[in-house]
């Protein structure tokens, strides 16, 4: 195969329609399960529970963003979930000083291990998965080293806590704010600048990236040190929200993040990703589970929140499979 054949069938080099129809896809699903739900629950459209819903879902919705762009690498983080936690552990112990110093410095936190993520692939050539699940396991330990095995109280005498809990212009909570932010500049990278191009073309065909001269690992180095950005963001907004650096937080957090992401459309292969499908798909799986809180509520059923994991997990595979199937019979039209 030539240069100028696989320039052709980069990715990076022309966007695939297939972005927006994943998109479609996706609002169509959310917007007939939203109009079943205020049409059942009576205080479903309220202010109170679309604000507390999208606060919380926040920080599902940053590493789903930070998540897409190293999936549409080829890649996969596993490590988002004990970043968070431990993130969340140092802003507890900086909260004294305010969120003035505890934003940055958990953010850092995210970006440090992002970086080591990014050395041992790059460098090291260790795959993805091993490396990522190496530092998975190494920020959970530290979580739990400096936390000595228990929750770690903010400061409240400081504005630490008004991240987590306090609203801009008294309407709109900061947690919100803070991920509209990112979406956006998650979503000018990808659409808006190099970078977006390079991440497709490395996810179609790294081989190919290289021939044509595109720095594959500073971008790559740029991918985890998003994803791990975007983890410490979370882990600020989790204690200044809930009032405490939660060392345990995070289990299985990295998997809410890839069920967004492919629920999203972003192919599982790398080379083809939506940033607005990856936010529409982190709301979808959301909804649901908020859902399923009001028909407890109602009475009728009653689903522990163990029962999350079990849906998550069943969602995920048959949208894998579904995703598996279109790919084969692409493949064989071609």
């Amino acid at each position: 195969m030539n240069i100028l054949s696989m320039m052709s069938n980069l990715p990076g080099m022309k966007r695939k329609r297939n972005t927006s129809k994943q998109a479609e896809g996706v609002l169509v699903a959310l917007m007939l399960i939203t109009f079943f739900a205020s049409l059942r629950y009576d205080a479903f459209l309220s202010e109170y529970n679309i604000m507390t819903f999208l606060s919380y879902n926040s920080m599902f919705i940053l590493i789903g963003l930070g998540m897409c762009f190293v999936i549409m690498t080829g890649g996969i983080d596993l490590s988002v979930g004990s970043v968070v936690a431990l993130s969340s552990v140092v802003v507890a112990h900086a909260s004294p000083y305010g969120i003035e110093v505890a934003l940055p410095v958990g953010i850092l936190v995210g970006v440090l291990t992002g970086a080591i993520n990014a050395f041992v692939i790059t460098k090291l050539k260790i795959v993805p998965f091993i490396a990522t699940l190496a530092m998975m396991l190494g920020a959970r330990g530290m979580a739990l080293v400096l936390s000595d095995n228990q929750s770690v109280q903010v400061s409240w005498d400081s504005n630490f806590t008004q991240f987590g809990l306090g609203k801009m212009f008294d309407f709109i909570p900061w947690p919100i704010v803070a991920m509209l932010v990112a979406f956006v500049f998650c979503w000018m990278l990808l659409e808006k600048f190099a970078f977006g191009r390079h991440v497709l073309s490395i996810g179609g065909n790294e081989e190919a990236s290289k021939l044509m001269g595109l720095e594959v690992n500073k971008t790559l180095f740029g991918v985890y040190i998003l994803s791990g950005a975007l983890a410490g963001l979370s882990g600020v907004m989790l204690a200044s929200g809930f009032g405490a650096g939660q060392p345990l937080e995070g289990l299985g957090w990295e998997l809410s993040a890839i069920a967004a992401v492919v629920v999203g459309g972003t192919l599982l292969t790398g080379g083809l990703g939506s940033i607005t499908s990856t936010l529409l798909g982190a709301i979808l799986l959301g909804l649901i589970f908020n859902i399923l809180n009001f028909e407890n509520g109602l009475g009728t059923i009653s689903f522990s929140a163990y029962w999350q994991s079990v849906i998550r997990g069943g969602f995920l595979l048959v949208v894998v499979v579904i995703q598996a199937k279109v790919i084969n019979n692409k493949m064989r039209r071609t």
